[in-house]
């Protein structure tokens, strides 16, 4: 992890000017007497109001770290500007920790995924983000960035979408010819309606994919409804087949802990608290490295090269997988399935059945944050706000301002060079860009004004390269929100 030396303009700026100010009375006006009294009563937090002595009572500011939230950088800032905060806090867990790293430690333990996992299981995942506690946040906090985990979201569909409040229940809305809803029937709904039968459940993410839907509970249970196949829906004769119309719990995946689904056309997916990945169908050694069949309802783990790899983020396309890969010097992104189109962005169109790096980012020093796997394409957002794309270029999709047919390696979208983008979804044939500033960009396939253009814009005009949404920008409010923290 960077460690900056210079923290001012941050939070952590805040915590050492506190610290200073508190030294400085402290200077003026301690006594033997009163530093022996806090020394008795140093975990008291109400003595905190009669005496801010921190080198006596470092659990008053080891409060103030962990209240303040401060992300890993800041934390790591600390650490090299002030010897204070890098000296041991004797405190437990380990009385050699220094106060950021105990900080760190306390927000791991406020995360769902984080809290309940046994002392040989934390130091585990310790180290394999590195051997920190800054980086295991550093690891939790991408995933909380790049889908949501328990924050709120909405997730659009072709043909229903799923609403997850921050408290955890879910709404629905949409086509429901197969229960994809999970109300108990096979009814459209046109407005949202909450799924009752998971009261008392907290979900924390959601995956839409044709007819089905998958949801994420914070004790890591998954939940699934609609088509009961995880395959391709052509392969049952368009039918609907087996349906469940109300949330099932999975118990295929009994005893792993799962952070995120992801629904693909032929294959769904799913992303355990230990970075591991596993899959479901559309399997055989050239597809998804494993030998089962589009029937297939048992999770495959994915091992090969990603046995050392501790994976972040998980996004699947119609027919391939992103992966992003977490390391303590940043980000990597793998791929796998089917490569026509160069969407696995190698440079070629061959098929990969087992992830293989991307490695035009690692030559290039660019440093991804985030996945999105369209159906036919991708997209990658970068830390310096870039946006890159590749596969398959109908409609202009890929936002290069051409009609090439397809690019097979990640390229950077050019008519975004003056947006920082913090946010981007790719989607069938169109793509999303959400930048700091709120503002929305589209590009591809518009049809009936699906980009968010004027009615006096060209109607089913393909879009080149990236554009505003101006029926967004109309609104008197703000267009569109995201947590933009900087997490490397």
């Amino acid at each position: 992890m960077e460690c900056p030396m210079d923290a001012t303009g941050s939070k952590a700026a805040l915590v050492i000017q506190f610290h200073t100010i508190v030294n400085d009375a402290s200077s003026r006006s301690s006594s033997p007497d009163r530093e022996a009294e806090g020394t008795k009563h140093h975990c008291s937090v109400n003595e905190a109001t009669e005496q801010f002595l921190l080198t006596v009572n470092p659990s008053v500011l080891l409060r103030v770290l962990s209240s303040c939230e401060l992300d890993p950088k800041d934390l790591a800032a600390l650490e090299a500007t002030c010897k204070f905060f890098r000296d041991p806090a004797n405190f437990p867990p380990d009385l050699a920790l220094s106060l950021p790293e105990l900080a760190a430690f306390d927000m791991c333990q406020e995360r769902a995924m984080f809290k309940p996992m046994k002392p040989k299981e934390k130091e585990w995942l310790k180290q394999r983000c590195g051997g920190s506690w800054k980086l295991v946040l550093r690891y939790i906090l991408v995933g909380e960035k790049n889908y949501r985990r328990e924050k709120s979201q909405v997730i659009a569909g072709p043909g229903h979408s799923i609403v997850v409040t921050a408290k955890g229940d879910v709404y629905s809305f949409g086509v429901n010819c197969s229960g994809q809803l999970g109300l108990g029937d096979r009814e459209n709904k046109f407005k949202p309606c909450l799924i009752s039968s998971l009261q008392g459940i907290r979900i924390t993410q959601a995956a839409v994919g044709l007819r089905r839907t998958m949801l994420v509970s914070d004790t890591g249970s998954v939940y699934t409804f609609g088509l009961d196949t995880f395959g391709w829906l052509d392969q049952y004769g368009g039918s609907n087949g087996n349906c469940v119309n109300s949330p099932k719990l999975l118990e295929s995946l009994k005893g792993v802990f799962v952070v995120q689904a992801s629904i693909g056309g032929y294959f769904s997916a799913v992303l355990s608290r230990e970075g591991r990945v596993y899959t479901f169908s559309w399997g055989r050694a050239e597809r998804l490295g494993h030998s089962s069949e589009l029937s297939d309802v048992e999770p495959r783990l994915l091992s090969g090269p990603l046995d050392d790899v501790l994976v972040a983020q998980i996004a699947a396309g119609n027919c391939y997988l992103l992966l992003l890969s977490y390391h303590p010097t940043g980000m990597s992104v793998y791929s796998l399935g089917c490569g026509l189109g160069g969407k696995l962005g190698h440079g070629n169109k061959d098929f990969e059945g087992v992830p293989k790096l991307i490695g035009h980012f690692q030559a290039f020093n660019i440093r991804p944050m985030s996945i999105s796997a369209g159906a036919w394409h991708a997209a990658v957002m970068c830390r310096d706000g870039r946006v890159f794309t590749w596969g398959w270029n109908s409609s202009g999709c890929l936002g290069h301002g051409d009609s090439e047919d397809c690019v097979t390696l990640p390229r950077a979208v050019e008519g975004l060079n003056n947006v920082k983008a913090v946010h981007v979804s790719a989607g069938e044939w169109c793509t999303f860009v959400v930048a700091d500033n709120g503002d929305v960009y589209s590009f591809g396939f518009r049809g009936s004004h699906n980009l968010g253009f004027q009615d006096n814009d060209a109607e089913n005009e393909d879009v080149l390269p990236p554009k505003p949404a101006t029926l967004l920008a109309d609104l008197n409010e703000s267009r569109a929100s995201f947590d933009d923290e900087d997490l490397s």
